[in-house]
């Protein structure tokens, strides 16, 4: 099933390895690429070269990227459920998306980098026990959001993710606006066609998810493929301290190939 919804690109500015003033540069240089979402992430220590090397927290430069960014999307690719009260966190996605004149993505999932919770002092507890707690905290984020003052500009799409096939991919059903997942076309075929049951078995219109993968390789090789499953957002992601965005500028073009 090829979507007709139309290409969207993703960039997700690891906030790693590099000074603020970096960080700040980038986005402001791939916004004006013409890239669609800008993602950072939701840890609090780099996950990739020196483990105590240079990082910064998520919520908190979010809400800076609202006031130094005017045109893309922002979210976090994703915020650890774990961290913050859901009713605290709805609160704080409805300032960011206020500052930024209604671009907030609520990016979110139930977290699994357990160096981050030793050193936080949060409960890593089970893979299965994170997600039962995603599950109850996203109820309450969307009642908490009906009854902000003021309200979103906009009704805040959530992205889930992650492919758990039992618990992850039946929330994304329930809940989700946009579904993160897995570049490769067999894996995200498996996925996709679960998620499809998923929604049947919830009463949810399958089209109304809007499909999303890590980019990952020549994007006129791999993104017809994914195209052909419904795929339409693909994210690149790069860290500091000297953010490479040469394949970020591949899957730009490719997009504008395809929404011709």
């Amino acid at each position: 099933m090829t979507t007709s919804r139309p290409v969207r690109i993703g960039f997700q500015l690891q906030p790693q390895h590099a000074d603020y003033k970096k960080i700040r540069a980038a986005a402001s240089e791939v916004e004006d690429l013409g890239v669609d979402l800008l993602f950072n992430w939701d840890h609090f220590f780099p996950l990739y070269g020196d483990p105590d090397g240079l990082h910064y927290e998520c919520w908190t430069m979010l809400g800076a990227w609202a006031e130094s960014t005017s045109r893309v999307e922002i979210g976090a690719l994703v915020t650890c459920n774990s961290y913050r009260n859901p009713e605290l966190l709805a609160d704080m996605a409805r300032t960011v998306d206020n500052i930024s004149d209604g671009r907030l993505i609520l990016g979110i999932g139930s977290g699994w980098f357990e160096k981050d919770y030793d050193e936080y002092g949060y409960e890593f507890g089970t893979a299965g026990g994170r997600l039962d707690d995603l599950a109850e905290a996203l109820p309450r984020i969307e009642s908490r959001l009906g009854k902000l003052n003021p309200q979103p500009v906009r009704k805040i799409p959530v992205l889930i993710g992650g492919g758990g096939e039992k618990k992850t991919l039946k929330l994304v059903a329930k809940h989700a606006d946009i579904w993160h997942g897995f570049a490769d076309p067999a894996v995200a075929e498996r996925k996709i066609g679960i998620l499809r049951q998923h929604c049947a078995d919830v009463g949810r219109n399958f089209s109304e998810i809007e499909l999303s993968v890590g980019a990952q390789g020549e994007p006129e090789e791999v993104g017809p493929k994914l195209r052909a499953l419904g795929v339409s957002t693909f994210t690149v992601g790069a860290g500091g301290p000297d953010y490479d965005l040469t394949e970020l500028r591949k899957w730009i073009a490719w997009r504008d190939s395809q929404n011709a």
